[in-house]
Formats: structure tokens, C-alpha cells, sequence
């Protein structure tokens, strides 16, 4: 219920400029219910976020953070048979910026990958601002010649760079040498300097001419149409106003090389090719990933193109005979939307930039492939056709350095201006899909001292899956030893440690000098793998008393490996040992949960994970816990994302006996950062409802934890029904978990 308007320009960019915008996962009933077990059984999507968390919370491999942090997860994402869970992270409330991780999962919810952008905060980090925010806003100012609108800052824990600092994170939007600028600037809070920023606009440059005679999906009927999409949404295009061109026919366009519509025809066929590429051959749905898309607008008044966070925008040669709107700048300007909507956002510094360009220019690459218009034939050039300051092609991808651009990674990357330190990263998909010396009239490649003889292609399409797959895994502090991990790991998982997919995606690494990294996928003929079960796979206790099962192992291709055991997700008073605690795989291990005195009742559940050199396994067991507290007190635990505007229900089934307790006491954790938006009310097993908390007031105070007696006239046993409704907009949380004494 934030009561100051943002900049209406980039209201949204506020928060997509950190966190790429994401579906939240849906809030999935409680653990150990029927509906629980069906929707886990038939929703690979479920399985997948089940299992992440349980990894999340357990703090497996480079997850594990300090007491004083939490992550939430943002989203769960399909891609080529994999599922990409992605998780924020606060300290003490604060978020955290540079502390977003990924973790993969295969259907069947077993963990594949981790990520993280950094490792667990030291203790200590202040939380308490000497440098006001009025002050911050006005040194964010000064890194744009010209300010247009600002927006409040938050204050956040920023994890890029040397050591994390307290900063405020202030957004400024203006010119910046010449070029529109929307500036995330974030300023120490204790000494007032920046500490660090990143330009949400992403300038970019490609081929642009006209394809003639094509089709474009419009909307409309009659006599009146719209170039609007109907099909794909959030894909329109019209001018400088944001709004979409329209027309009594559903004709547009006269092919002029000045005229904006026939600019627009061509941004609207680009870029729906490019829609079509990323389903058809990638997976993925829609350009953020969950069926949405951009606008586009035609029209700027300058040599360039670029994508702001919030729509493209797309402007003409120098000698302002043609538009810059063809297949390659139209999918490159929507590859830096690709970028910002898969996992860590865009990221921040010269290097993550450089990654960033690159990435527009290889789905710019793939979708010239993809079309294949006779046109335009697919050729790894940027900007030949548009001629865009009468110099030819600006990037070349198969040999950056025609045009001054870096074939090599070096440790000057770093500091090299972004379009320039993209050439490293096209060189690299240029090998990878073409290889060093492809023939058929495709140019040769060069290879950097210290690299292999030569590099064989796999062909753009797989190139592309392998990178999209890496992307999948990408955090804010994204470099290219992580690119390479990164898309090692996308290798194995799709095709394979022995493919020949794998070992070209090492030896392009090689190829353009970016090392070998520790723990990075081996691309080996090994094949090995094992399984992991529990019988039973669930039990019932009451508080100090211990459920077991046993853990069995087996091999299920290769040879035989060392399999350690651990578990996660247990409530508290609770440990879980195993006996022994890592077998052969083929054997078999005793679990025992041992609950105490103090152990909440409900129904949890807990993951055994298995651990071994070709990965890691995990089953899962519902303990439930009846009779704690006297039996009277019940809880859900479970997440439950909180939308601007929308409504959730969280219930606990009690099985306490005769009248409840008027007034029943409730717990309720909440991680909202403004209370005030909230409404809770509780509804009783005979159906009636109490308002726990009316929403309003002038400001917003963050939500933690809570207790309120509310009277009743119920019977203790049935479903209690927690509701939270968010009553305005900006701010949003999750519950976190809820209890009832009756």
C-alpha cells in the first residue's frame, strides 16, 4: 500500500530490473493430504518445486546461508525436460542483490544442478542506514546528464562486489551520454558513494531491411484492426506513444523504407519468427518464458535500437533511408528480454553486459536460421543488411575481430566496453553450432593460443538448447567461467556426459581461452547413475517418539559409486540419522526420525537425499506428528505466495476433540513489507468466519510475526481456514506458516 507514485515510465521496471519477472509457483495444499499427494503425483511442476525447496532448505551445495537469511522462491520454469526453480534472498528482511540462486530438477523432482549467485552473508551486515534516502536519490542523480523521474530507493543488502554492503537502490531515468537511460544506482548507506550500477536500457544494433510481402498476426474485424497479436500475448507495435498502429483493413504498410508501419510489419514478423524458434526449437514458452511478451515501438529518433526493460524501440541508419527493424535487431533487442527473464535478471558490470549483448545477437542468430528468408539468409553477421552507419556489418560472430572485437577471453574482459566484450561468447556459439572449418560456404573460424586443433559443430539448433539450458542457470552475478560451467552441465543434461554435444561445448570453451573450472561437468564416457527409495515412505508418531524406513540403493547404469545420505525438511526438535550414513550403491541404509518432547504436531515432509559422484537423488517420507502440545495446537507450514490483489486460503485439519477454546490463538508469519495492504480473516470447520485483521492505514510497517486471540463458537476438530487477502498494489510476500491453539 505504498502511498508514492513511481515513475510511470518505469513503474515496473522498479522491481524487474533485480528479479527477472517470473510466474510465482502456485501455493500447493498441505503436506501429507490427499489433494497434496494427487497434485504431486500428477504435476511434474509441483514435484520439481517440492524438491527444490527441500534443497533450499537444507542448504545443499552452494545454498547454504547464514541464520540470518531466507529465500523465497520466485518461480518454476519448463525447458527441455528440466524444471529451473528459481529462489530470492533477504537478510533480516532485506533483500538481498546479487543473492539469487537456481536450482534444476529433473519430472520426476529429482535435483540436477544448484546455483547461487553468492555464498552465505558474514554476520554482522548493518541494517540500519546513516546515509538517508532523500540523500541517495540525489547522488543516483549525477550519473545521468539529463533527469527525467525518479522513484523512491529501497534499502538492500547488495552481495556484488568484494564484501556485501547496506545500500539503497535508487532508480533514476534520463539521458546518459546522449541515450535514454533508466539507472539502477546503488549507494553505499553508510558512506553515501555508489557503490555500484547497471543501465536497464540495452542499446543494440543489427541488420534491418524488408522482407516484402509477408504474414503478420494482427487483431481486429470489420473495419477495424490492430497490430496487435492476438495469439502471443503482450506482442504489439506502433509508435512513440506505446500505443499499437491501427487501420480499417487489416492491410499494412506500402514496403517504404521511412514509413513506420512497414517498420512495424517487420518488427511484428521478427519477432513472432522469434516466438515461433524459442517453442519450436527450445522449449521454451513465449519470450519471458511463461507464454508473455513485449511491446515493440518504431519511430526513435536515432542511428540505434534498444530494449528498456519494458518494451523495445527501434530507430533508423544514419542516412535515415531505412528502419532498423529486420529479423536480427528485432531478436536481439527481444534476446536482452530473454536474458532479463531467465534466472538472476541482468545483472550488473562490463562483463555480465558483454554476456548480455552476446546473448541478443545469438537468439538474433537463431532466428535468422529459424526463418531462413531468402531475404536474408543465415549468416552469423550483425547489421550487414541495415548498413547501419554505412561501415557494413557491426559484429561479426564467427571472427569478432574483423571489426576490433575480442575473439579471446582475457582477464581485460572485465573492463571492456559490452558490445566488445560480447565477441569471446559469439565466438564460442559460432563453434559450437559451426564449428572451426564448417565448408559448405560457411566461414572458417579462428582458434586462440592454448585451444584445440580444431572445433566440429553441432549445428545452431542444438547450440541453441545447450546455451538456453545455460541461461536456465544464470545468476546477477553471471561471469563467463560461469557460462561455461553453466552450459557444461545444459551439455550432460541433454544429451548426455559422453555425447559429442558435450565435448564440442568444452572444446569451444577451449577454443576462445575460457578456462576449465573445479567441479565443473565432466564430458566422459562413464555413464554412471544410481537410484534411491524408502519403504515405507511414510509414519506416524507422536512427539518423542521415532519413525523409520529404510533407504535402498542400486545401480542403475555404469559402475558401482560411494552414495552419502542426509536429510532435510524435519521439524523442529527433530534428527534424522542413518545407519550407516553412505553405502554402495546397491545397499541399503536404516533411517530413523527421532522426534522430541517439544516437536510440533502436523504432517511434514522430509527428504533423503543421496549424494554420489555422477549427482544426487532424493525420495521423500510424510512424517506426521499428532498429539503435540497437549494436542491442541496445529500448524501449516507450507508457503503460500501473497499477489498484489488476490486472495489465498491455508487450512490446518484439526484433530483435537470436543469445543475449542474461545478465544483461539493464532501465530501468523508473514514476509510482506507492507502490513497494511493485508486483510486475515478465519474461517471455523462449521463454515463461519472471524476477522483476524481489518486492512489500511497511512503507511506500510513490514509483517513478521503476529499473535490474535480471536472468540469462537466451534468445535475443535475440522479444517481451519487461514485467509490472507492483499488489498492494493506494489507490494507483495508470502505466508509463511500459520498455527492454531484450540
Amino acid at each position: 500500500m505504498r502511498r508514492t507514485a513511481l515513475l510511470a515510465a518505469a513503474a515496473a521496471l522498479a522491481v524487474t530490473g533485480v528479479v527477472a519477472p517470473a510466474t510465482v509457483a502456485a501455493a500447493k495444499p498441505p503436506p501429507g493430504s490427499e489433494s497434496a499427494i494427487r497434485s504431486l503425483a500428477d504435476d511434474p511442476a509441483q514435484r520439481a518445486a517440492a524438491a527444490a525447496d527441500q534443497a533450499v532448505a537444507s542448504g545443499l551445495d552452494d545454498l547454504r546461508v547464514s541464520p540470518n537469511e531466507t529465500y523465497r522462491r520466485t518461480a518454476v520454469t519448463p525447458g527441455g525436460g528440466m524444471y529451473y526453480v528459481t529462489y530470492e534472498r533477504a537478510y533480516k528482511g532485506l533483500p538481498i542483490v546479487g543473492g539469487d540462486a537456481v536450482v534444476v530438477t529433473d519430472a520426476g523432482g529429482r535435483v540436477r544442478d544448484t546455483e547461487a549467485a553468492s555464498g552465505a552473508l558474514p554476520l554482522g551486515v548493518p541494517t540500519s542506514p546513516a546515509v538517508s534516502a532523500e540523500t541517495a536519490t540525489e547522488t543516483a542523480k549525477t550519473v545521468l546528464s539529463r533527469v527525467d523521474d525518479t522513484a523512491a530507493p529501497r534499502l538492500v543488502v547488495l552481495a556484488w562486489g568484494a564484501k556485501p554492503r547496506l545500500a539503497w537502490e535508487a532508480l533514476v531515468s534520463g539521458i546518459a551520454e546522449g541515450k535514454p537511460s533508466i539507472q539502477h544506482v546503488f549507494v553505499d548507506a553508510a558512506t553515501g558513494e555508489i557503490a555500484d550500477s547497471y543501465d536497464q536500457v540495452k542499446a543494440g544494433t543489427g541488420n534491418g531491411y524488408y522482407y516484402g510481402t509477408v504474414t503478420i498476426n494482427t487483431s481486429g474485424s470489420g473495419s477495424s484492426y490492430s497490430m496487435t497479436d492476438s495469439t502471443r500475448s503482450g506482442l504489439r507495435c506502433g509508435g512513440q506513444n506505446g500505443s499499437a498502429y491501427t487501420g480499417a483493413d487489416d492491410s499494412w504498410g506500402n514496403g517504404g523504407g521511412t514509413n513506420l508501419e512497414t517498420a512495424c510489419v517487420d518488427a511484428l514478423y521478427g519477432v513472432q519468427r522469434e516466438w515461433d524458434m524459442l517453442r519450436d526449437w527450445l522449449g521454451r514458452n513465449g519470450i519471458n518464458g511463461s507464454g508473455g511478451g513485449f511491446p515493440a515501438r518504431v519511430g526513435l529518433n536515432d542511428v540505434n535500437a534498444y530494449w528498456n526493460g519494458s518494451y523495445t524501440n527501434f530507430g533508423h541508419s544514419q542516412d535515415n533511408a531505412r528502419q532498423a527493424t529486420p529479423i536480427d535487431v528485432v531478436a536481439h533487442e527481444f534476446g536482452h528480454a530473454v536474458f532479463q527473464t531467465t534466472p538472476g535478471g541482468a545483472g550488473s558490470g562490463n562483463e555480465n553486459g558483454g554476456l548480455n549483448e552476446a546473448t541478443g545477437d545469438i537468439f538474433g542468430s537463431l532466428t535468422e536460421a529459424y526463418a531462413n528468408n531468402p531475404n536474408d539468409p543465415p549468416d552469423y553477421q550483425v547489421g550487414e543488411e541495415v548498413n547501419l552507419v554505412g561501415d557494413g556489418p557491426i559484429r561479426y560472430m564467427y571472427n569478432p575481430s574483423l571489426v576490433g572485437d575480442p575473439n579471446c577471453y582475457s582477464s581485460s574482459i572485465p573492463r571492456t566496453e559490452v558490445h566488445s566484450a560480447a565477441g569471446p561468447l559469439n565466438h564460442w556459439f559460432y563453434l559450437l553450432a559451426e564449428g572451426s572449418s564448417p565448408g559448405g560456404g560457411k566461414p572458417s573460424s579462428p582458434i586462440c593460443s592454448g585451444g584445440p586443433s580444431s572445433v566440429s559443430g553441432v549445428g545452431i539448433q542444438k547450440a541453441g538448447k545447450i546455451y538456453l539450458g545455460a541461461l536456465q542457470r544464470k545468476t546477477s552475478t553471471w561471469k563467463y567461467v560461469n557460462v561455461r560451467t553453466a552450459s557444461l552441465a545444459a551439455a550432460v543434461e541433454l544429451y548426455g556426459a559422453s555425447s559429442a554435444e558435450c565435448a564440442a561445448t568444452k572444446a569451444a570453451w577451449n577454443a576462445v581461452g575460457v578456462p576449465a573450472q573445479s567441479g565443473e561437468a565432466s564430458c566422459s564416457s562413464s555413464g554412471s547413475d544410481f537410484s534411491l527409495s524408502l519403504s515405507p515412505t511414510s509414519g506416524t508418531v507422536t512427539p518423542g517418539q521415532s519413525a523409520t524406513a529404510t533407504v535402498a540403493t542400486s545401480t542403475t547404469s555404469g559402475s558401482a559409486q560411494t552414495v552419502s545420505l542426509s536429510a532435510s525438511g524435519l521439524p523442529s526438535g527433530a534428527t534424522a540419522s542413518f545407519s550407516p550414513s553412505s553405502v554402495t550403491s546397491g545397499g541399503s541404509s536404516m533411517l530413523t526420525i527421532a522426534t522430541g518432547a517439544s516437536t510440533p504436531s502436523g504432517t511434514y515432509t522430509v527428504t533423503v537425499t543421496g549424494s554420489g559422484s555422477s549427482g544426487t537423488h532424493t525420495a521423500s517420507y510424510t512424517l506426521t506428528v499428532s498429539g503435540g502440545s497437549g494436542g491442541r495446537t496445529f500448524t501449516n507450514g507450507t508457503n503460500y505466495t501473497i499477489n498484489d490483489l488476490t486472495t489465498i486460503t491455508s487450512p490446518i485439519t484439526s484433530t483435537a476433540t470436543g469445543t475449542a477454546a474461545s478465544p483461539v490463538q493464532l501465530s501468523i508469519t508473514i514476509s510482506h513489507t507492507c502490513a497494511e495492504d493485508l486483510r486475515i480473516r478465519l474461517q471455523g470447520p462449521n463454515g463461519t468466519w472471524y476477522t483476524v485483521k481489518s486492512s489500511g492505514g497511512s503507511s506500510c510497517t513490514s509483517f513478521g510475526t503476529r499473535t490474535y486471540s480471536v472468540p469462537v463458537t466451534q468445535t475443535a476438530a475440522g479444517t481451519w481456514t487461514l485467509e490472507v487477502r492483499d488489498q492494493y498494489t506494489y507490494d507483495t510476500g508470502y505466508l509463511d506458516s500459520w498455527s492454531i491453539t484450540l
